[in-house]
């Protein structure tokens, strides 16, 4: 095989069926591996290297699979670094393959065509683990590492690089069977009982989960309703207890909750919302002295350092709850269910987010359009901000954020990988005017490849939240936050996919109605006076 076909070989080994890829000539025999293999493996192209990335993001997020992308070095590989930075912020498994100038050249300076001083070194400064390939018989050995490193303990994106000349040399090669993960660390059964005695006796229990608990949806909701805690979470976390659920909370729910609270369980959270949010915006290592008891189940042992609890638990999140119930059951606990403090917590967020006009109004529509199945992918703009309190969701892996990377632009992309991902379930992206333009190239991408994608812009002319901070901090001095803005019907039109404008929830509805069922992708443009925008700052940041 040549490296190239090594590589491909050893990906289908490990299951993957779509590389989303932009091919250039370090990579040319990479990509004709992958035409070759076409029959048992897609490729997915686009318009920028940082979408690449972020349709492999947008993948792993709403699938919990390795998501695969393949770029250019170089400067291609610098494209993609954002989105890389983003799925490490977010825990997500995504494998980047890429090239390096021709063996002699390496480390050399002698500037060949897209050199980087150390390629190696910058990735690894990002992402969980790299490697270079070194010749075609070490691929199988090397793309299985990087399976392994990405799917064991805290998931996480990984690189491969290989040198043009290796990637077209050819050489026998000896196909491995897929790479196995290792096995999460059980947790400690006296973390187990000092945890469950805690929970004995508490009064006020409160459940916080984060990216980390996508997988253990069942074994969290058991706990729930075992202790009577109500769950809540704020990006990574949502869905995995439903918020219809009377024991779910949104954020800002939770907040409001938050005063009596005497436990909180956090379960594959960082738990920014109670510590950095709701305390203020700074450093906290130590969980406080006073109540509530911290319990922390992660499986990352160093997320014991950054927030240290009460009580520590590293292991597998499902696994841990699942010990957790059994230990709770062996002393002997009885729930003490608070329904009428929970449904209080739940009205009066629900009451005090509707003034938050109006994105709240034209999310309500979205929510009530968009099947409970469907994936929902915010962004960085006013509606995006609103939709982590006022937007309910139901089901594990169906929002997908950025995390706390907040990487604008990140939405629109990542949504197409999560459409080619899911090609059954109904995407949303909701975006601004701003975010938006970062990719819209790839409105070249859907049309091509049939993404059915719909997309709701929200179009402020500027960069909404900037703009409202230099207003308000800055005695109204704007600079570089007022937008220009094409005509997005005529955008959509030479795209040669769907455009509507509307100015109303109301005029949303039968519009995005209708674009959801015809499964193919559409751009509806929402006009919005930024003047009118309410900002939902409060609900984020309550106590700033």
């Amino acid at each position: 095989m040549t490296g190239g076909e090594a590589i491909v070989s050893a990906l289908l080994a490990n299951g993957v069926d779509t590389v989303y890829g932009l091919p250039g000539a370090q990579m040319y025999p990479f990509f004709d591996a992958l035409y070759q293999h076409a029959d048992r493996i897609r490729t997915v192209g686009a318009r920028h290297e940082q979408a690449c990335a972020y349709m492999a993001f947008g993948h792993a997020r709403t699938t919990g699979k390795p998501g695969v992308f393949s770029v250019v070095p170089g400067p291609g590989v610098l494209n993609a670094m954002a989105a890389l930075c983003t799925a490490a912020g977010c825990s997500a498994p995504v494998l980047l393959v890429t090239g390096q100038v021709p063996t002699p050249f390496i480390g050399r300076g002698r500037g060949h065509l897209h050199e980087l001083p150390d390629q190696l070194g910058t990735l690894r400064s990002i992402v969980k683990w790299a490697a270079r390939i070194e010749r075609p018989a070490d691929a199988p050995h090397v793309i299985n590492e990087a399976f392994r490193q990405m799917m064991s303990g805290r998931p996480g994106p990984v690189a491969v690089e290989m040198a043009w000349d290796t990637m077209a040399s050819s050489e026998r090669v000896h196909p491995l069977d897929a790479a196995e993960p290792d096995a999460p660390v059980p947790p400690l059964a006296e973390a187990i009982t000092e945890a469950a005695e805690r929970i004995k006796w508490a009064k006020r229990p409160l459940i916080m989960v984060g990216s980390g608990a996508q997988h253990a949806a069942a074994a969290v909701r058991a706990l729930a309703e075992a202790t009577g805690a109500p769950v809540t979470a704020f990006r990574g976390g949502r869905g995995i207890m439903p918020e219809t659920h009377a024991l779910g909370l949104s954020s800002y729910a939770a907040y409001r909750y938050w005063p009596d609270v005497d436990v909180v369980i956090g379960i594959g959270s960082r738990l920014e919302m109670p510590y950095m949010r709701w305390t203020g915006m700074r450093t906290m290592i130590d969980a406080p002295e006073a109540p509530p008891h911290l319990i922390r189940i992660d499986i990352d042992p160093a997320e014991m350092n950054r927030l240290k609890p009460h009580t520590a638990i590293v292991g597998d999140a499902e696994e841990a709850t699942e010990a957790l119930l059994v230990a709770l059951n062996h002393a002997g606990h009885k729930a003490h269910p608070a329904p009428e403090a929970v449904a209080s917590a739940k009205l009066s967020a629900a009451t005090e987010t509707a003034s938050v006009k109006p994105h709240v109004d034209y999310l309500h529509v979205i929510r009530e359009e968009l099947p409970y199945e469907g994936i929902f992918v915010e962004e960085l703009c006013q509606a995006g901000f609103t939709s982590q309190f006022a937007f309910p969701v139901v089901r594990p892996r169906s929002y997908l954020s950025a995390g706390y990377q907040g990487t604008l632009g990140f939405g629109f992309m990542s949504a197409l990988g999560a459409k080619a991902a899911n090609p059954d379930r109904p995407v949303v992206s909701i975006t601004g005017d701003g975010g938006f333009l970062f990719g819209v190239q790839e409105l070249a991408t859907a049309k091509q490849y049939g993404i059915g994608v719909v997309t709701v812009l929200f179009n402020n002319n500027a960069y909404g939240n900037v703009m409202r901070d230099q207003q308000t901090g800055f005695g109204g001095r704007t600079i570089g936050s007022r937008l220009e803005n094409p005509d997005f019907m005529d955008l959509a039109r030479s795209f040669h996919i769907s455009g509507h404008r509307v100015e109303t929830p109301e005029e949303l509805r039968p519009v995005l109605r209708k674009a959801i069922a015809a499964d193919a992708p559409a751009l509806i443009e929402v006009k919005v006076d930024a003047g009118s925008e309410v900002p939902p700052w409060p609900f984020i940041h309550p106590t700033a």
